[in-house]
């Protein structure tokens, strides 16, 4: 039986107004080509919600987030918002707490027609996922560092239950891309030479790879694998990795497919999930109508690839990969160029380009 679902949206600050209804008009759109519906609740979260409120998040928000079937976050955060010791206000980290979202699923693929970066017609090809630790690692909560007048100290945690999860994880992405035509292979990235934490982390890692016969399994140093993602992107499937790692190298796989408009991301936990752009609020283009709204539709893909999987809904499944077609259609003549290559395609025009595409093809 076709369900519809209900969407917990945070339009944040920012241009995240702006790309987030751009959004919700292509995923609609999607939807009801494939047969069902979506329910959008829009909710508040952010710097601004903190000035005003006090709360990062208000509990009841949070509280109506954790009922709905998925949530939908775009950019938060504000640089003048900040906490008294210079931290800027986070949400988007703190949700990730609150729902234990361990598994943070950073695709990097470019989109036929976007100006590639990388010279190597071989970059072209590139399709490769980071996995990103996303309660623990520097990030942790439970971890949280101290500055004196002489010194400043920050502390790593990571466990063996979330990093079994997260290993766990990895291994079925990489076995299902397998089945798709993938090497299946999964690099532990870290800095096992140099740190105790992140040798625990590899030996883990090495542990539950003898759970999944069929994939590879390897291990490189973080600063090796940046030259990878650079020079042999080819040789990348599934990368996982701890928090602060995943964070910076997510970043440069954003910048190789053209931008952070580009890069869609989602953050995964045993019931819970989050799909948002992997851009900021870019206050600086705010209102001008400029933002690049490609990172918040392709998010929207996943999330609804996730809800197909998770509730057994093929017509979500349908939903999801018609908006991938759609961007690539889209984009393909590389007449379409957004801001962060110089072009003047903005919000509006990627989200007709991207209408109009979906309307041409089949489902």
């Amino acid at each position: 039986m076709v369900q519809d679902f209900n969407i917990a949206v945070f339009p944040g600050d920012g241009i995240g107004h702006e790309v987030t209804p751009a959004a919700e008009t292509v995923l609609a759109a999607a939807a009801a080509r494939c047969g069902f519906g979506l329910n959008w609740n829009h909710l508040q979260g952010g710097a601004a919600c903190w000035r005003e409120t006090g709360h990062e998040i208000p509990p009841s928000d949070l509280k109506t987030a954790g009922a709905a079937d998925a949530i939908f976050l775009a950019a938060m955060g504000l640089p003048e918002v900040r906490h008294p010791d210079g931290r800027e206000i986070t949400p988007q980290i703190s949700i990730r707490f609150h729902f234990d979202l361990y598994a943070g699923v950073r695709p990097v693929r470019p989109i036929p027609g976007v100006r590639p970066v990388l010279a190597d017609p071989r970059a072209a090809k590139m399709d490769y996922v980071i996995l990103r630790e996303s309660t623990e690692g520097l990030f942790a909560p439970a971890a949280k560092g101290s500055a004196t007048a002489d010194e400043a100290r920050e502390t790593m945690l990571i466990t063996r239950k979330v990093s079994e999860k997260l290993f766990d994880f990895a291994f079925r992405m990489a076995e299902a891309r397998k089945a798709a035509g993938h090497p299946g292979k999964v690099t532990c990235v870290d800095k096992a030479n140099v740190f105790a934490a992140f040798w625990y982390f590899r030996e883990i890692f090495h542990e539950r790879a003898k759970a999944f016969p069929a994939i590879t399994a390897d291990g490189a140093y973080v600063d090796a694998f940046a030259m990878t993602m650079a020079q042999k992107p080819g040789a990348i499937d599934v990368a996982v990795t701890e928090n602060m790692f995943g964070d910076i190298l997510s970043d440069l796989g954003a910048a190789l497919m053209g931008g952070m408009g580009y890069a869609p991301s989602a953050d995964i936990g045993d019931e819970h999930a989050v799909f948002q752009p992997c851009h900021g609020t870019a206050p600086d283009i705010a209102g001008k109508g400029l933002a690049n709204p490609t990172a918040m539709i392709l998010s929207g893909a996943m999330m609804l690839e996730w809800l197909a999987e998770r509730q057994g809904a093929p017509e979500a499944a349908c939903a999801g990969g018609l908006i991938r077609r759609a961007v690539d259609m889209a984009f393909a003549g590389g007449d379409l160029v957004t801001c962060e290559l110089g072009g003047d395609a903005g919000i509006e025009a990627v989200k007709t380009a991207v209408l109009a595409a979906l309307e041409r093809l089949d489902v």
